[in-house]
Formats: structure tokens, C-alpha cells, sequence
């Protein structure tokens, strides 16, 4: 007697035999998600011809998940936040709108550094496990120490600028940043190989490379590179005198113009200016600001911190900030990313888009706006005290410690005004 399958047969044996054939295919989306080695990682990004490396760490929690922590000298900065997809992990970079997106095997990974706002910026980079230094140097000379301060002098386009460089040295390993009019280079790492200076910093958003060879004279003849594109030709002198101008007198009001005026969105979308009636009779201290600006970041956490351990006092922080594109929902994400990893509890404006001009045509009251980050100190009548441009970031040490203290002897003297006057 001949046997007929039932339908919920037929159907039950279909679905076994896709299963087959599907489980059979070995594409990247039926990959198992890697076991990522932990420990110390060394990295290697591919800009302009050149190599640039940098470290990060590996660690999990006791739920397994993974933590990366990027490493340029004495900063150290988290990364919770990862997808994988297959074998292929991506990985947003801190606060800012870039990602690292690799394909893993458990000690080592090959892929790409996207910068996710720009169209096409990709940048390639191989990463091993286990490589603990950052240059390979098999050079047993003593060579050079580079430590101590520096007279840099970078070259563009025929224009020379003035820069401050100040290097910490310890067997081979420096360790160091170049003060300019503008801000820091933040956290530089590297080596002293022989007569030849090497230093990198990578933090997510901007990746930074600085070769340098020592003449018979005593000088420094350099090349930096960043990015994609951008490179610069310098070279430095020791002077342990050299000095930058003052960054008090980079940007002030416009000849009639004694206060400061503006009205932008929160991200609520509500319009905040400096005529609404909790800024009365507080110190305003107003930073222009964006997400995508490592010194912004570092001026960010000082500020954040501050406004929390002095929230008795009559002083308001708001943030003005101009974003990677014009468009309000993108800067909702990004300044909400922001606040959410300093802890910010101050408004933070949207102000437009990321650029010195669009800066200095919304605050026309200013001469210009020279950098980002720039601080304006506002006193209780509301007038336009002090302009800071620029900031020297915790690695500039000393630097640093300085802004600190200025910064709060300028705030305790505006309150101290609207004391004695009430006196």
C-alpha cells in the first residue's frame, strides 16, 4: 500500500532540509561573535604612507562584557559601547561620531577607522594582541634625551606659527604635547630612537603623527602628519623662556559692544538666551564649544566637575555649541552622548554649524572667534569680563594647573564684586 506525507510532514522535512543548506554556508553572517583576547593591544593605522600606532586595552566584566580603553600616555579613555555582526565588531569612539569596524579572530584584528559624519573617510588599521610597546625600537644607543621645553615653529603654506613643545623623557619613553595659540595636542606617546624623535596619539577622533630628526645644531627638523591629508613640516629649538601670547587678548568684543547676545536651542528644542531670567544676577560663563573637539572634551570634564562641586554659587555654565552638521537632530544626539559622559547638568546650545566663521557671524558682537574652545566670563550686570581662547588640557601639566587656579580666582572675584557691593 503506497504512503502519502501529510502536509505537516512535508512541511517538517522542508524545513529540516533549509536548515541544512543554510547551516551549510559559511558567510560572514553565520560566524560566531569572536572571544576577544584581553590585555594590552597594539594598533596600527595606515595614514598618508606613514604608520601610526597606538595602544588599547582589552578587559571584560563579570558578565563577559568587553571594555576597550584607548592609551595615550596618562589618559586613559573607556569604550562599553560594541556590536558585532558575525566575526566583526564595530566599536563607536567615545563622544565623538566615529567608529573602528573589524574583522576579529581572538588576537587580532584588521579593519577600518571611519569617520561616520564625513563622506567616504576611512582609514585602514591592523591591531595584535600582546604587543605591548607602541614604536618598535631595536636601537641600544643612548641617543638623545629630548626632555624639557621646546620653541616649535610650524610651517603652512609659507605661514610660520609659534608653538610650545614640552617633552618628559624616562629611558627611551617620552611623553609630552605642543602648546599653540589654539589649544593642546593633547596626550603624545612615544620613543627616543637614537637621534630620531617618534610620537603618536590616537582618541577616537583625531590621530596624530610627529617624526623629528636632531641636527648637528642642536634643532629639531620635523614632520607631523594627521589624518587623511593634512601635513606640516616643523622644527624646534630649546628655549626654556619661550612664551605664547596671551590667550586673554585673542578674542574681545567689538569697539561699542560690552555684553553678549544670543538665543539658540536646547536639546529640547526650547530657546535659551541670556535675557531669560536664571541668569539674573548669577556669573554666566559661557563656552563655545563642539562635540567633535578633544580640547573642548578636556575643558568639558574640568567644567562639568567644577559646576557640580560649586553648585551653591551664583554661577550658570551654558554651552554653545557648533556641531559637524547643521542639522538640530544630529546635535541632539551628540551633545546628549556629551552630557551623558561628563555629567553634565548645564544647558548646552545648539549653535550651528562647526566652523571659526559660522562661530564669529552668530556672535557678532565678537572680534572673531579664533578656536574652539573659547570661554567668555560674564559677570552679574552682564558684562562681558574676560574671553579666554583656546585650553591647556591635564596633559599639558603645569599649564593646566595654571588655567585651574586662574579660573577660580577670576569666578571668586566676580562673586566677590556682587558681595561688596551689596555691602
Amino acid at each position: 500500500m503506497e504512503k502519502f506525507l501529510s502536509m505537516r510532514q512535508i512541511f517538517i522535512l522542508t524545513a529540516v532540509a533549509l536548515a541544512m543548506v543554510f547551516t551549510g554556508c559559511k558567510t560572514g553572517d553565520q560566524h560566531e561573535k569572536v572571544e576577544l583576547s584581553t590585555g594590552i593591544w597594539r594598533a596600527v593605522l595606515n595614514i598618508q604612507d606613514q604608520k601610526l600606532p597606538f595602544n588599547f586595552q582589552v578587559t571584560t566584566n563579570k558578565e563577559g562584557h568587553y571594555q576597550f580603553t584607548l592609551i595615550n600616555a596618562e589618559e586613559k579613555i573607556t569604550l562599553n559601547d560594541y556590536t558585532w555582526h558575525g566575526d566583526t565588531i564595530t566599536i563607536p569612539m567615545h563622544i565623538f561620531d566615529t567608529e573602528l569596524k573589524a574583522v576579529c579572530t581572538k588576537t587580532t584584528m584588521k579593519g577600518i577607522w571611519k569617520k561616520k559624519y564625513l563622506a567616504d573617510y576611512e582609514i585602514s588599521f591592523e591591531a595584535r594582541h600582546n604587543e605591548k610597546f607602541r614604536f618598535k625600537n631595536t636601537d641600544a644607543t643612548t641617543g638623545t634625551d629630548f626632555g624639557g621645553k621646546w620653541e616649535v615653529t610650524f610651517y603652512e603654506d609659507g605661514v610660520e606659527s609659534t608653538a610650545i613643545a614640552i617633552f618628559d623623557q624616562k629611558n627611551r619613553t617620552v611623553k609630552g604635547t605642543f602648546l599653540t595659540t589654539t589649544g593642546d595636542y593633547r596626550y603624545l606617546e612615544g620613543i627616543q630612537k637614537g637621534e630620531q624623535l617618534l610620537l603618536s596619539c590616537f582618541d577616537g577622533e583625531h590621530a596624530f603623527l610627529f617624526k623629528a630628526q636632531l641636527g648637528k645644531n642642536g634643532a629639531l627638523e620635523g614632520m607631523f602628519w594627521s589624518g587623511r591629508h593634512w601635513q606640516q613640516k616643523w622644527t624646534a629649538e630649546r628655549n626654556e623662556n619661550i612664551s605664547l601670547p596671551d590667550p586673554y587678548e585673542l578674542t574681545f568684543l567689538k569697539k561699542g559692544f560690552d555684553k553678549l547676545s544670543f538665543s539658540f536651542p536646547n536639546t529640547e528644542g526650547e530657546i535659551v538666551s541670556l535675557e531669560d531670567p536664571k541668569f539674573d544676577n548669577q556669573v554666566v560663563i559661557v563656552q563655545i564649544l563642539g562635540t567633535w573637539c578633544p580640547n573642548c572634551m578636556d575643558e568639558t570634564a574640568f567644567l562639568s566637575k567644577w559646576y557640580r562641586e560649586n553648585s551653591d554659587k551664583d554661577v550658570k555654565i551654558v554651552g554653545l555649541a557648533f556641531e559637524r552638521k547643521d542639522d538640530f537632530n544630529y546635535a541632539q544626539k551628540r551633545i546628549n552622548k556629551l552630557k551623558e559622559r561628563y555629567g553634565i547638568t548645564y544647558d548646552i546650545l545648539f549653535a550651528g554649524k562647526s566652523s571659526k566663521e559660522e562661530a564669529s557671524r552668530k556672535l557678532p558682537m565678537l572680534n572673531r572667534v579664533v578656536s574652539f574652545p573659547t570661554t567668555i566670563f560674564i559677570d552679574k550686570t552682564g558684562n562681558v569680563r574676560k574671553i579666554h581662547t583656546g585650553f591647556n588640557g591635564p596633559g599639558t601639566g603645569k599649564y593646566y594647573a595654571q588655567f585651574v587656579e586662574e579660573f577660580n580666582l577670576f569666578v571668586n572675584k566676580l562673586l566677590e564684586e556682587d558681595q561688596e557691593a551689596n555691602s
